[in-house]
């Protein structure tokens, strides 16, 4: 898939995080342009996960900047005497209000139907009227496929289908760019097509997306861009043919051939 190189809505420079003695990100620096979707591959404890968690501070990254549509995440300078913390909560909101984040676990709240499980986020954090939101949310279950569970609750339904509902919360809240965190991981095999398929939809759409996945042929498929990473570094990145065809680095190889 093409896209065309335009200004960032995501740009993160030189970005580290450690737990203990772990140092899980060692220096990434990445970038998401409009209408262009990266997905972000490697083995267990790469850094993946993590960094999608640092760009919407849900980790807080020791060192480096991010920046959401030009915008710097109001972060304290680093230091080795303190933790990072949010410098303007009101700026953080806005930032966050650009990113919609999908979870490998749903997160979606058990004690709510699926029509509420959507119209919570507009109605609370944009002061979207419930009239407006309802309606959204009914279209946005159509094109997930859900239309006919708008009364259900959570328990009540596959984890594909739980997977189609958390990316229609994610979808009601307009954001500029959606981070998928390994989406189909938690998944049965027979479910997993149905989620990867919704994600196509939305790519050919033009949506900004950064996708964690070990699904390498969706990847190749979906992605303009893939970005290899092992030991918290970016190895290897480039059009995603050219990564999952012709790998260059010696651990890109070694790491695809698992999928041959």
């Amino acid at each position: 898939m093409q896209a065309e190189r335009t200004k960032p809505v995501i740009e993160v420079n030189d970005l580290h995080k450690s737990f203990g003695e772990f140092k899980v990100i060692d220096g990434v620096s990445l970038d998401t342009n409009e209408n262009e979707v990266i997905s972000l591959i490697g083995g267990s404890g790469s850094g993946k996960s993590t960094i999608l968690r640092c760009i919407s501070l849900l980790s807080m990254p020791d060192a480096g900047e991010i920046y959401v549509d030009g915008q710097r995440m109001p972060l304290s300078q680093p230091s080795r005497k303190k933790n990072r913390v949010v410098t303007d909560t009101r700026r953080l909101r806005v930032a966050r209000e650009q990113i919609g984040m999908v979870f490998q676990q749903f997160n979606l709240w058990s004690h709510l139907t699926v029509m509420q499980n959507i119209i919570e986020g507009p109605m609370c954090v944009k002061r979207v009227t419930r009239q407006d939101a309802i309606a959204t949310a009914e279209e946005l279950l159509v094109r997930v496929g859900m239309a006919d569970k708008r009364n259900a609750y959570p328990s009540m339904l596959s984890g594909g289908q739980q997977q189609r509902v958390a990316i229609a919360r994610t979808l009601a809240m307009k954001p500029r760019v959606i981070l998928f965190d390994e989406p189909t991981s938690a998944l049965d095999p027979e479910m997993v097509g149905e989620v990867l398929q919704v994600i196509l939809d939305l790519a050919d759409e033009g949506r900004s997306m950064i996708v964690v996945t070990h699904e390498i042929g969706f990847a190749r498929e979906v992605s303009n861009r893939i970005l290899f990473l092992n030991t918290g570094k970016i190895v290897e990145e480039g059009p995603a043919e050219q990564i999952v065809d012709n790998p260059q680095s010696v651990e890109c190889q070694q790491f695809l051939a698992n999928f041959k």
